[in-house]
């Protein structure tokens, strides 16, 4: 099990939006309406700013605005935090 600390909160934030751009395109696959950015957004209530934020894996977000992410996606929350080398 890996801890996160301050002295590696930049390696959680691209591991996390790396997470999020991928499961979002993998929606965008299984599905018939692409979830852009811009909607996935005004659905959670956030800015569009944030999510393009969040996916260039530059600052890391609130477990609230992670856990709504994660049910328009239709994935568990714990699927954020997983190394891509295991999907």
């Amino acid at each position: 099990m890996k801890l996160y600390n301050d002295n590696n909160k930049e390696e959680l934030a691209r591991l996390v939006g790396s997470n999020v751009r991928y499961y979002r395109n993998l929606y965008n696959l299984n599905h018939k309406e692409r979830i852009t950015q811009a909607a996935l957004a005004e659905m959670i209530g956030v800015s569009t700013g944030l999510i393009g934020t969040l996916e260039s894996e530059k600052q890391m977000v609130s477990v609230p605005v992670l856990w709504n992410i994660s049910q328009v996606l239709n994935i568990q929350i714990d699927q954020l935090f997983e190394d891509p080398k295991v999907k």
